[in-house]
Order: C-alpha cells, then structure tokens, then sequence
C-alpha cells in the first residue's frame, strides 16, 4: 500500500533555481569544483551574483577603484567631467596642505626628537650601554686577549650530543642476554629463620652496622676539628668566630663554566705530557693548572714528575721549586744543580732562598766554581760585600776571569783610587778596545779629579783640557777599531754625563761627534734641532754645548747668538747672560736687537749706567739706528732724566731722521703734558710723513681731549684720506662721532670703512658696538649676522655671538665657534668664561692656560685669567698668572692697548698694566 505523506528528502532530486548559487547565504560569493563542471566552465558571472543578492534583500559590494575614475562616480558630482580648473584646484588645495603641515614641522619633529631622546634615556640600546667597554678594548694587550678564558656553556640547557655508533663486542651480547631472565626455582642455602643469604662479589657478606659505625667516627671527628676539642695529632685547635666569615671571602668560588675549562685544560695537558713527556713547558703548563684549580698536590706531583722527565730543563726546576716551601725548594735546586750546575738562575734562586748573608755569598761561591765566567753571579757576589776592600778583591779577579766584561771593570775602577783607576781604566781599555763607555769613564774620571778642591784656575782649566782631548782621542780610536756610533747615540751618551754630574765630559763629547754625519749645508738647521730637542728634554748643558760649537762655526750669525740669550734667559743665571751678550755684540755689533737685549738686562738688573754704557758703545756701532736711539730715550725718560731725553729724541731727529723717532717725540711732549710743543711736532712730521697714520691718531686724540671736535675731526678725516687701509683711524674717527653725539654719522663712516676694508672682523665688531651703545639690540645681532656672513672664521664676532645668546644656548654656540674658526684665542678664552660662569673651575683655569698659550700677545687674555684667579684661585696661581704675564710682555687686545697707552699709565710695568686690565675687564 503506497504511503501519502509527501517525501522530505524529494528536493535533491530537483534542478537548482536559475540564480541558485551555493553558500551564498553563509557569505560565499559562489564556487564551483571541477569534479563538478570540468575544467573548462566558468563560475557564476557578476551579473548573476548581483542578481542573486539582490532578490535575497542584500546590498550589492561597492568596488573602491571605481572612484579612481571618474566616469564610474555617482552621486552629487556624478557625471561631471575632470577638466583643467579642477586639476589647479586640486593642485592650490595640496600646497595649503603642505604649507600647513610645514607651519608645525619644525615643533613636530623637535617634540619627536625630544621623546626620542627621552625614549633612548630610559630605555637606551645595548650599543650604547657597552660603547665605553667597546673603547676600553683598544688597550687591551695581546697577553690579555690570550689569557681570556673559553666562554662555556651558560644557556643551563643540555646540548644534544652526536649519536655515534661502535661496534659491540659479543661478549657484551653474551653478557646482557641473561640480564632479563628471571629464575623459578629457589636458593639451596636457605637459613634457619627461613630468610635467603645475598651472596657479594668477593663472597663476603655487608656489614652494614660497621658501615655506620665508621660514618659517625667520621663526622664526629669533623666536629671535633671544628669545634676545637681535639686534632687528628692531640694539639687543640680554636676558630675565630668573627673572623670566620671574613676568612670565607677569601675561598674562591668557581663556576661551572670555570670548572669546565679547568677539565679541558687537564685533559690537553694530560694528553701533551703523555704524547711528549721531555717537553718541559707542558709539565710547567700542567702544574700551573693545578695550581690554579687550587689542587697544590697534584701540582708537586706533576712538577716532580716533570723533573725526572726534562732534568736538564731549568725552567722545570725553578718551577718545582716555587711550587714548594723553603726547605723543600732548597733541596729541589740542590738536586737540580746534579743535572744543570751552569744554570745562573739555579744559583740565583738558591741564593734568594737563603736568608743569611753569609749563606748567600757561600752558595754563590759555589756558584762561581761552576760558573766562573757569569757576570751577573760575580756582581751579585761584590754586591753583598760590605767592605769596599773585599769587594775591589773580589772584582779584581772578576776581570781576570771575564776580562771581556766592561761593567766589571768600571765597577773597579770606581771602587779603586782615582790614581790606581786610572791603570785600571788603562787596563780595560787595552782589554776591551772596543767599547766607549770606558773612554766616558776615563773623562768623567779626569773632570771629578779637576774638580778637588785647592787647585787654582789656571790648573783646573788645564785639566779640563785634559777630559777633551782624552775624549778626542777615544773617538779616534774607536773609529779606528771600525766602533762607528751615531752621532744620535754620543749625544745620548752626553745627555747620560750631564744627567751624573760630568757637564765637561758632556761637552767634550758634543764638540767630538756633534759634527758627526751632517752635511754642511745642512749643518745650522741640525744644531738647532738638536739644541731644542736637548731643551725641550731637561738636558741644558748639552743644548748649551751645541750651541757653543755652533758659535764657533757660524760666529756672525744673529740668530744663534739670539737663541743663546734665550738660552741662558730661561735656564742659566744673569751672569752667563751678561757673558753670552757681551760675546755676542762682539762678534755682531750690526746687530740691534743684540745690543738692545744686553742693555735691557742691565737695566733689569738696576745697573743703569751699565746699560748706558753698551747703549752709547751701540750709537758708535750704528749711529742711524733708530732702536738704538728710541732706547736710549726710554732709559733716560723712566729714569727721570727728563731733560736728557728730550735733547736724544732732538739729536735722533736730526741724526737718524725717521717717522718713529718724530712719533715718540710727540708721544714724550703729549705725556709731559706739553701739548702745544706736541701738536707743533706733529705738524712738522706731517709734513715729511704725510702717509704715517700713527701721526694722524695722535693728533686728533690730542685734540679731542682738547674737546676741539672739528679739528679732531679734521684730523682722523685727513689721516683715513691719506691712509684709507688703516682700520684703527676709521674707528677712532666713528667713536670721535659718537662722543659728539652723533651716532648716525658714526654709523656712516664705519659703513664707509668698510666698503674701503671689506671682510674687516674689528670694523663690524665696531658697528655692532655702536648700535649696542645706541640702544638697538634688534640691530645689533642683525648687524652681527651680517658680519658673521662676511667673516665666517672671525673668533672676535663669535666671541661677541656667544654672549649675545641666552645662556642655556651659549654652550651650543661655542662648540660652533671653535669649529669655524680654528682654535681662535679670542674663543678660547670666551670658553674659558663659559665654565668660570658654569662654576667648573678645573676646567675654567685649563682653558685659560690654552688661550694664552695659543696666542701669548693678547693682553686680555691674561687680564682674564687674573680676574678668574682673583675670585677663584690661591695667592700662589696669582702669581704664577702674573709671573708669566711679564715673561710674555703682550702689547695687544683692546683693553690692554687702551690702558697700556694712557697718558695716566706712563711709565708703569708690565705687572701693574695686567693689574689695571683685570679691574677694567667686565
């Protein structure tokens, strides 16, 4: 009977809708399989898909690149066209957007610079946090390299080792075949309380009682040792409670990477003792490993085995030794001297182990009877001699047995006589002829004896002349002997003798061999190296050697006998300088700075009429010098003698008629104070030297403190007309306008000077001073930058940039300024101030020393070191300040020119200037 209800299942066996596409519900976009349709059909089109989602209530996907193009837009601009207008829109829309992220940019990227600054702080890079132990490996050694142990492995984690494979031999087979089996029958020798016997290996039975019996003896010993009741030898011992876990501090612990090398290290060393056990260095190696695993007895006894393998090595022996106590080692180095009695280190170190004098020099002697030709054994010998007779015996037949031996033979002749050192010297001369070191001694010898006091000079200089000619000859004699040393080489030997007390043996060498291997046209240059190479090491005596030969063969040369004076300035005394100056005139009385040089340190000395003396033989020499006669002037004017000094500068008018001469007269009227008399010279000058601008300054400054501001004026305006490169008349004339009250017109010339004096670094500084002075500080630092623009390397502008920046910027702006203009001193020194200002004294005070150092001329520079140390320093960096300040005599530098040629200051040194400057500096 066929059933009525409808078939579920009958759906399947229908075809599929039109616009069916599978999974399209769960969100698949249709699929087909090729188990399908085949290989060759396609899936559903996109028509059919949109179709489909469309009857189901679904929106249809919006591609994104349809909007790329303009022809597929919809909406309120849909269908419109893209045409030229639309594009510069675009075009104008896209720099206002740039131009508005470039607004924020510069705040945008500080703010990421500054968070990552921050950023890196916090959490810097491993680069960073070992780049100063990356630097410190530069000076690690190749010793310390070598010596860096083998990293182990420090990751705790177990490495796989290789599986490798080796043939099993059947009895092992055999053996672990039975290992499994189990027996099924009982053990025959069952006991009375039924239990089984566990038979052992060697058929006895485990006691374990005894077992237990023999750990408690152990550990109560242990305790006894600890607590102090009892030893193994009856002594009772005691542990010091508090220093118990200090003396723990001092066991080293050893890791696990350590104890690995130190396993390595054995089984290296174990395999090279076995494979080659008459190779010394390895036993050493191997007992020095032990040594240092702390395993001492294991290092005795591979050093002792190590002995009896490689006993003619003397290495192992002192190494045993070493290893051992003091007696032990005794017996070790007496065993070792059996297999290597001409070993001197044996002998040495049995002779350290013993501490009594007398056991040394028995153990040496030994030695000696061994070892008869060792120099050191013998030394070593006279050395623990007290008595200077032994040792003279004793050194006596040293040279007998080692006649060869220079060293033993100086160490006679100076423990000898001078008399019986003489012979001996004779003797190693004969023996040794080869050697220059005995010459040097028989020099030295012959200098410390014309040295004895209660001889006269005639007969000490006779012996001195004795000490070059036995020099002389020595040199003659080695050089016949084919001994060719270096001229380097005697110099250094000269420099040995100045250094132990012989300047004449010093001398005689420099005058034997400084000629040596030099060309004669190269020969000044050479001499004047050696002589600042010689200085510049502490060795005066032979630099002042040199330049004594050097004088004897170029006697008119102005320059060496220059750098004499400079010489004996430095480092001798006033008498050698007075000598070398007087020699010097001599030889070149053309020479005015000679002349001047000597009458100056005269007057130094307070000896005026000295210095009046070597001045007036200086006017018969040159009558027309005009240095001559300006420090004749100087020396009567400072003197007091008024008069005097007013009738040379007339002579020296008339004489020796120069623009200085009527420059320094005026200059002496305007500081007497006669300024009338003064004007007139100036005219007169004028007159003959219209192209001198110092005349032109002196003027208009005269008239100016006159108040007489048009002829000043006309003065300053003459001068920068006749001499429009001279910077210093420019600004005189703007300043002149600015005390009239008349910036702009100072401002005009100083732009008119500069059109004159392009790239002029002082001219700016000037301008930006009168704007300063002005009220302007917006024009300025405009005028700053454009002198700066001008000027890019001027340290002055730089200097004037950094202390017009705030001071959080101003450090920024040196390390600018010290890149631009390369190591200015002006830079320096404003440096220097930037860390006096940062309370950095140290440093302050070094940069100050590097400043004056660069340039020694610049006054300011040293007012500004004595005013840091006013505030800062000790009465002792005072003077040291001051002290060199004198030495250096500056004439430079705004500050200093100004105070230095003020009519108040006439007449004042050096010391008090710098004092004025350091008041004045702000």
């Amino acid at each position: 009977m066929a059933s009525n209800k409808p078939n579920k299942l009958a759906f399947l066996s229908m075809p599929a809708p039109a616009s069916y596409v599978a999974g399209l519900g769960r969100g698949a976009s249709g699929f087909t399989t090729r188990s399908d349709i085949g290989p060759a059909r396609e899936g559903p089109s996109a028509e059919v898909i949109a179709e489909a989602q469309a009857k189901r209530g679904e929106e249809a996907e919006i591609d994104p690149e349809q909007f790329q193009d303009p022809d597929n837009e919809y909406g309120l601009f849909a269908g419109t066209t893209y045409e030229q207008d639309d594009e510069e829109a675009d075009k104008i829309y896209e720099q206002v957007d740039e131009a508005m992220d470039a607004r924020r940019r510069a705040r945008r990227e500080a703010q990421e610079q500054l968070e990552l600054a921050k950023h890196r702080a916090e959490r810097p890079k491993i680069q960073q946090q070992f780049a100063d132990l990356k630097r410190g490996l530069s000076s690690v050694t190749d010793e310390e390299w070598e010596s860096i142990p083998e990293v182990g492995n420090l990751t705790r984690k177990k490495r796989r080792r290789e599986e490798r494979s080796f043939v099993v031999p059947d009895s092992v087979l055999v053996g672990d075949r039975g290992k499994n089996e189990y027996e099924s029958s009982l053990d025959t020798r069952q006991q009375e309380n039924g239990g089984f016997e566990t038979p052992a290996d060697s058929g006895a039975l485990t006691n374990f009682v005894e077992i237990g019996q023999a750990r408690d003896k152990i550990l109560s010993l242990k305790l006894d040792q600890i607590s102090g009741t009892a030893t193994s030898s009856g002594s009772a011992t005691s542990v010091d409670p508090k220093g118990y876990l200090t003396s723990l501090n001092s066991v080293v612990i050893k890791s696990d990477a350590e104890i690995g090398d130190i396993k390595r290290a054995r089984m290296l060393f174990e395999s090279l003792i076995k494979s080659n056990p008459k190779h010394s260095p390895g036993w050493i190696a191997a007992a020095c490993l032990e040594e240092h695993a702390g395993r001492m007895v294991a290092a005795r006894k591979l050093i002792k085995a190590g002995c009896e393998q490689c006993p003619k090595s003397e290495d192992v022996w002192l190494e045993a030794a070493r290893l051992h106590n003091n007696e032990d080692a005794k017996v070790i180095l007496a065993n070792a001297v059996q297999h290597v009695g001409q070993s001197v280190k044996i002998w040495m170190a049995a002779a350290e182990l013993e501490h009594d004098v007398k056991a040394k020099k028995r153990v040496l002697r030994k030695a000696l009877e061994h070892i008869p030709n060792s120099v050191r054994l013998w030394k070593e010998t006279v050395n623990l001699e007290s008595s200077a007779t032994d040792a003279r015996i004793l050194l006596a037949r040293a040279v007998e047995v080692i006649p060869l031996s220079v060293e033993l033979w100086l160490a006679l002749a100076r423990l000898e006589t001078p008399e019986r050192a003489k012979a001996v010297l004779n003797k190693a001369r004969k023996a040794v002829p080869t050697s220059h070191e005995i010459w040097i001694a028989a020099g030295r010898l012959l200098e410390q004896q014309a040295s004895v006091e209660g001889k006269s000079e005639e007969e000490r200089n006779k012996e001195l002349e004795v000490v070059e000619k036995t020099i002389e000859a020595g040199v003659r004699e080695l050089r016949r002997h084919q001994v060719l040393l270096t001229r380097e080489q005697w110099l250094k030997e000269a420099e040995r003798c100045e250094s132990d007390g012989s300047p004449r043996t010093c001398e005689a060498i420099v005058k034997a061999t400084v000629s040596m291997e030099v060309e004669e046209e190269d020969r000044l240059d050479t001499w004047v190296g050696d002589v600042e190479s010689a200085e510049s090491r502490g060795k005066v005596g032979t630099a002042r050697a040199v330049l004594a030969y050097a004088l004897k063969v170029y006697p008119d040369r102005k320059s060496l006998w220059r750098r004499a004076a400079e010489l004996e300035k430095t480092h001798g005394t006033r008498e050698s300088l007075d000598a070398i100056l007087s020699k010097a005139v001599h030889y070149c009385p053309q020479a005015e700075v000679l002349w001047l040089m000597a009458a100056k340190e005269k007057w130094l000395a307070s000896d005026v009429p000295a210095a009046r003396e070597v001045l007036e033989r200086a006017f018969v020499a040159n009558p027309e010098s005009e240095q001559i006669w300006l420090a004749a002037v100087k020396l009567e004017a400072e003197n007091g003698e008024l008069g005097v000094a007013r009738e040379l500068l007339v002579r020296a008018r008339t004489v020796a008629d120069t623009e200085r001469i009527w420059m320094k007269s005026a200059v002496f009227e305007r500081q007497q104070g006669q300024l009338p008399t003064a004007l007139e010279t100036l005219a007169t000058a004028l007159k003959k030297f219209p192209r001198f601008p110092k005349l032109y300054m002196i003027q208009g400054q005269i008239q100016q403190s006159q108040k007489n501001y048009p002829a000043a004026r006309a003065s300053f305006s003459a001068g920068f007309k006749a001499c429009p490169k001279e910077i210093t008349l420019w600004i005189l004339a703007s300043r002149l306008e600015e005390e009239d009250g008349k910036s702009i017109k100072a401002r005009a010339l100083l732009e008119k000077a500069r059109l004159v004096n392009p790239a002029s670094d002082v001219l700016w500084a000037e301008a930006v001073g009168v704007e300063e002075r002005s009220g302007g500080a917006a024009q300025a630092k405009a005028m700053l930058a454009r002198g700066l623009q001008e000027c890019p390397t001027s340290g002055l502008l730089w200097s004037m940039s950094i202390w017009a920046e705030a001071r959080p910027t101003r450090k920024a702006r040196s390390v600018d300024a010290l890149k631009k203009s390369a190591d200015n001193p002006v830079i320096i020194c404003t440096v220097a101030r930037l860390f006096w200002a940062e309370r950095k004294i140290e440093k302050a005070r070094q940069w100050f020393g590097r400043a004056v150092a660069t340039n020694q001329d610049l006054g300011d520079s040293w007012g500004w070191w004595l005013k840091f140390e006013r505030q800062h320093g000790t009465e002792e960096h005072r003077e040291e300040v001051r002290n060199k300040c004198v030495v250096a005599e500056p004439h430079h530098s705004p500050m200093w020119q100004s105070i230095a040629k003020d009519v108040r200051n006439t007449g004042k040194s050096v010391r008090e200037i710098l004092e004025l400057v350091a008041d004045a500096l702000q």
